[in-house]
């Protein structure tokens, strides 16, 4: 009997690409088959740590008195919606003549979560073998699977894997349920990386919102050919008292500084530093660019997206210089491009740990540019002009200039900027201008005429000018994913050899910003995230340590330890444990203020109940009381299929229930009489006795 390998991917278009790399066509049903091999796909993360009321019934109703939930054991379960899929890979590893595995996930923690998990659950205990790429082009994949390396070999990268993930779970799950029945209002997300993310957003609009704008003014000289201004001054009358005393007169040069700089070319792009461009030239959002990256990688025209490195490893060097001369020639915004290749700025061992940077591939040189969508195809230009710029020779120059004068005692001052070689800027320059761009250089600043120290000038004229101090900036995803990824920068200098660096990884940053505008905590206006007031108060009334950046550093340095094998997982997941009964503890006795933002339900309120006088929402099946969860519970609803309405061949809509709620009865037209046969109108009076369901009665207007 012939037997197969079974290669497992991440997703059905990694599949088609490996399974077409190594010569497999066969189609079947959730797996391709041929020459030995079966080749089949998760879809994400198909099996998940299990919700919580698998634990326990009652927890399917959020209670504050029944955190902290600790599960133990800890049980996982497949989504619904992928469960075949997840039927289909148990049913090829049951099967008798798969004798081993290829584990094809993204070679990183996640990765390996999500193909253990699977595995697992699967309940196989079959050998496998682990392929680790960066690329997906055909030559980096067959290379691959000439060298698998053995499964086990990453058992402590999925030990520190399944241990994030349970963490996550028992501060997102407690956390969340503990603040949301707190407030009784819409739900309160409380995250490890979605937290912190939030509060540096509200410190920055604090800041803001407290700023006191202080305006200050400055004396302008113009001396024919060349401008100076003076040092500010708070007081409008002393500015005006120097501008009269200084108009005409003469100004002497006091002092010329004039030093060269070079600027050495860019680093390549990690995702974050891609993402960030991204935004900041094309208004992506983090998302936007994670989603075209994805894309281009699937097409083998980039390489893995969701890395942290900068740099290449150094065995890559001798492949640079062929990959620049087909990217130069398949782009034609390139014209600046020499042909010399530094490959030494680019590659470093010791700064490559999972993935290296992102490069476009060879493929992406034979592509069909035009045909790309507007945004991968913007994606994939600016990691190509990375890439030449990177690896140029010849630095940017330039020479900066500050001249000095002094006028009736009060000296003055003008900023020169001079270049003089564009080096890598002149592969950059093309780009620029066939995108719209503008390159992010000191070439603002215009050359200053050539000056002596000691140089007479006459000051023709003096012109007052008045500026104002500003206040910090709003942060666009460009400037947070920077702050995200800077994050606790004192508490991760302490880790060594740390995996992530900040808040989230490269490839979780997006989804977090996504996250935050999605329940109601940030709002995008235009380039800008903006906290919410909700977003304002929840990080008001958390505590420091789940807001705080030094608890991701403390985790991370606890979770490398794992990955190492120098910690147990058991001895990580005893001190989140015992962090997490502390927050529950601590808000045991504790009051809220029920007229918080923090308590909004985040729906529009249909009237007010008439049994405890809370709000009324509208949900799939009736309109009910908001106290429901309450001590003791409302139990007032009034039930869309309602019998009584649906005898009188109507519906009860939302204005028929804000009617009798506010008024308790409302007038209605063409009601059937089930007697009669025939149809009239009246008024439909609410009798409300307490009971599970409310009663109605029919009132008529005998004078008409």
């Amino acid at each position: 009997m012939p037997t197969y390998t079974l290669i497992i991917t991440e997703k059905p278009s990694v599949a088609q690409v490996i399974a077409k790399s190594i010569g497999i066509s066969g189609r079947r049903d959730g797996f391709l088959e041929g020459d030995g091999f079966l080749v089949s796909w998760c879809v994400g993360h198909l099996v998940e740590p299990a919700a919580a009321d698998r634990y326990d019934p009652r927890y399917s109703r959020w209670a504050r008195e029944d955190l902290p939930i600790l599960p133990d054991p800890w049980l996982f379960s497949v989504s619904p919606s992928t469960r075949k899929q997840f039927e289909v890979l148990k049913g090829l590893m049951e099967r008798p003549d798969v004798t081993e595995l290829v584990e094809a996930t993204d070679a990183g923690r996640e990765g390996e979560l999500i193909f253990r998990l699977v595995y697992h659950q699967a309940g196989c205990r079959k050998p496998f073998q682990r392929l680790w790429i960066s690329s997906m082009e055909d030559s980096a994949i067959r290379e691959g699977m000439e060298h698998l390396r053995p499964g086990e070999t990453y058992d402590p990268l999925y030990a520190a894997a399944l241990c994030r993930a349970k963490a996550d779970w028992l501060v997102g799950i407690n956390g969340t349920r503990l603040f949301t029945t707190l407030y009784r209002g819409k739900t309160l997300n409380v995250g490890r990386v979605m937290t912190p993310t939030l509060a540096l957003l509200t410190e920055r609009e604090q800041a803001i919102t407290g700023f006191k704008k202080e305006k200050f003014y400055t004396v302008e000289l113009d001396c024919g050919t060349v401008h100076v201004s003076s040092r500010r001054f708070a007081s409008r009358t002393d500015a005006e008292k120097l501008r009269k005393a200084c108009l005409g007169k003469t100004a002497a040069v006091h002092s010329i500084d004039c030093q060269e700089r070079s600027e050495k070319p860019p680093k390549l792009y990690d995702l974050t530093t891609l993402q960030r461009e991204a935004n900041r030239h094309y208004g992506y959002t983090a998302q936007q660019t994670l989603d075209y990256i994805q894309l281009l990688y699937e097409k083998k025209m980039a390489t893995y997206p969701r890395t942290d490195s900068r740099y290449l490893t150094e065995d890559m060097a001798g492949t640079l210089p062929g990959l620049c001369r087909e990217i130069a020639d398949a782009f034609p915004f390139v014209s600046g491009f020499s042909g010399a290749v530094d490959a030494a700025l680019v590659t470093d061992n010791s700064k490559v740990s999972d993935h290296h940077a992102i490069l476009p591939t060879k493929e992406a040189a034979r592509a069909d540019l035009a045909s790309l969508p507007t945004g991968e195809k913007n994606i994939l230009s600016l990691i190509s002009i990375r890439l030449l710029c990177a690896v140029c020779p010849e630095r940017h120059t330039f020479a900066d200039t500050e001249v000095t004068l002094l006028c009736e005692g009060e000296i003055f001052t003008a900023k020169g900027h001079t270049e003089l070689s564009r080096g890598w800027r002149a592969v950059e320059q093309p780009y620029l201008e066939t995108s719209g761009r503008k390159a992010e250089d000191k070439a603002e600043a215009l050359p200053l005429p050539e000056l002596s120290k000691g140089q007479i000038l006459t000051a023709a004229d003096a012109i007052l000018r008045e500026g104002a101090t500003s206040p910090p900036k709003r942060y666009t995803e460009d400037s947070l994913l920077s702050a995200m990824e800077k994050a606790g920068a004192e508490e991760f200098a302490q880790i060594e050899d740390v995996e992530r660096k900040g808040l989230g990884t490269p490839a979780t940053r997006a989804g977090v910003i996504e996250k935050l505008v999605k329940g109601g905590f940030v709002e995008r206006k235009k380039k800008l995230l903006v906290p919410t007031q909700r977003g304002m108060e929840l990080i008001g009334v958390l505590p420091e340590a789940v807001k705080s950046a030094k608890l991701t550093a403390e985790w991370e340095a606890a979770l490398k330890e794992v990955e190492q094998g120098r910690r147990t997982p058991e001895d990580f997941m005893e001190g989140i444990t015992r962090m997490v009964c502390e927050l529950v503890g601590s808000y045991k006795d504790v009051a809220v203020d029920t007229g918080s933002a923090l308590s909004v339900s985040g729906k529009e309120a249909v009237g007010i109940c008439p049994r405890c006088g809370r709000p009324v929402y509208e949900g799939k099946k009736s309109f009910y009381c908001s106290g429901y969860k309450a001590s003791p519970p409302c139990g007032f609803a009034l039930w869309k299929e309602n019998p009584y309405f649906k005898s009188k061949r109507k519906e009860l809509t939302k204005k028929t229930a804000a009617a009798l709620l506010k008024k308790g009865k409302v007038k209605m037209t063409g009601l059937y009489s089930e007697k009669k046969g025939i149809f009239y109108d009246a008024t439909i009076v609410m009798e409300d006795t307490g009971e599970k369901y409310v009663n109605f009665k029919l009132e008529f207007d005998h004078k008409k």
